[in-house]
């Protein structure tokens, strides 16, 4: 019988969709394997962007406690642009502080009535650290584990909002508390925690555990390769800020002006959140005409049948100050599908690193378009010749699946109970 309790606050948990609520919606499902009950506070969901599946995920048993969001940016009609504004230009740190003030007493009332030790906190957003901080503060007994998907201060999505100096430093002595206060620092790459440690001498609390992907998802499928009679290129996920196809398009464009590859061959599909101007603007600017399809956010069931579909994954993360320090969840699940991946990415940086060490793809500077030129028609020509295959690494591939993510999780909360 479980009697190791941990709360875990994850303001994005199913059954809101997207990248974000894969990690923490993961760790929930597992640690039960090895000996925790996990307790999620969250919030209710009322966005657009939402995967009812995932709940099915999740075990029956598994407490979930929702408090109201105070979401602006979920506002409709004429208040909705303004919620909009007022969640990413005004509340600092992020839009969910409304929610984060507004779930204190609940998170402690869970504290008090289920006699927790623990609590374990994941970002983005940022207000779970806040609340997590309150908790410390309130409750110095409780251990708290502070899990960072992405980098806060040094973000660089952050970096490129171009926030005026007074919200950067409230934002860095936010972090600095957080970072301080908490038992244990996790972040999901090692160059992540590197940039950390730059800042805070916290190297005794600290660890990496990566993203991932859950073999469970891909529970029968068919992960073997078929020749499509149309060489098919498939990208998840959103695409905002930096994060553009462009030069990938720009690429596939002009090798088909070039005649060096048959637009009748080609079928470039984009699955997921992607603004009504962009696709627009792809349409107008690189005629590609229904070689591109865009396709929408779909269950995630559904979109890993999608990778299976395919000849080719694309991969982008978007260049600039920061972008060698992550790599998104989605990676970890194309590596799993057994496909080639066509990554656009820093060369220096950790999602290079992981592709490489898996062999599971090729590389190439994600705003380098000669490049990207090369690796395309080397893609296209051995798919053309029946010659397009993929021999990757399974054993390095096994250390990201997410029931063994999950062990290492537990065993800091281990070390954190004792």
């Amino acid at each position: 019988m479980l009697n190791k309790k941990v709360l875990m606050i994850a303001n994005q948990f199913p059954p809101m969709g997207g990248s974000g609520v894969q990690r923490s919606s993961k760790f929930a499902k597992y640690l039960p394997a090895f000996g925790w009950e996990p307790i999620v506070l969250t919030r209710t969901c009322q966005t657009d962007l939402k995967d009812n599946t995932l709940l099915g995920d999740i075990p029956e048993q598994l407490k979930i406690i929702r408090t109201k969001a105070y979401d602006l940016t979920e506002l409709k009609g004429p208040l909705g642009l303004l919620g909009k504004v007022i969640a990413r230009k005004v509340l600092i740190p992020d839009g969910d502080v409304l929610w984060y003030r507004k779930s204190k007493k609940q998170a402690l009332k869970i504290i008090k009535e289920h006699n927790i030790r623990m609590i374990y906190t994941t970002s983005y957003p940022y207000s779970d650290h806040l609340l997590g901080l309150f908790i410390k503060n309130q409750c110095p007994e409780v251990q708290w584990i502070a899990d960072f998907r992405d980098e806060w201060t040094k973000n660089p999505y952050i970096i490129d909002m171009n926030y005026p100096s007074y919200r950067r430093k409230i934002e860095k002595k936010m972090e600095e508390r957080v970072v301080s206060q908490c038992d244990y620092f996790i972040t999901n790459t090692p160059l992540m925690l590197s940039n950390f440690l730059r800042s805070y001498p916290i190297q005794k609390k600290s660890y990496v555990i990566p993203n991932g992907y859950d073999e469970e998802d891909f529970r029968h499928l068919d992960k073997s390769i078929n020749k499509s009679k149309v060489l098919t290129i498939t990208y998840t996920g959103s695409m905002y800020g930096r994060r553009k196809p462009d030069n990938f398009l720009k690429a596939v464009s002009d090798l088909i002006h070039e005649g060096k590859i048959n637009s009748s061959d080609l079928r470039i599909q984009f699955i997921g959140n992607i603004s009504k101007d962009m696709k627009q603007s792809i349409q107008n600017k690189y005629q590609l005409g229904t070689s591109v399809s865009f396709l929408p956010y779909m269950e995630h069931k559904k979109s890993i049948e999608k990778l299976l579909e395919s000849d080719i994954l694309l991969f982008i993360i978007g260049a600039g100050k920061g972008a060698e320090n992550f790599y998104s969840g989605k990676v970890f699940e194309y590596m799993n599908a057994n496909r080639p991946i066509l990554a656009l990415v820093p060369k220096h940086g950790v999602a290079a690193d992981v592709i490489r060490e898996t062999n599971t793809g090729i590389i190439a500077e994600t705003s380098d378009v000669r490049e990207i030129k090369k690796a395309a028609l080397h893609l296209y020509s051995e798919w053309k010749t029946d010659r397009l295959t993929i021999n990757p690494d399974w054993d390095k591939i096994k250390r990201f699946e997410r029931k063994a993510l999950t062990k290492e999780l537990s065993a800091i909360f281990d070390k954190a109970y004792q």
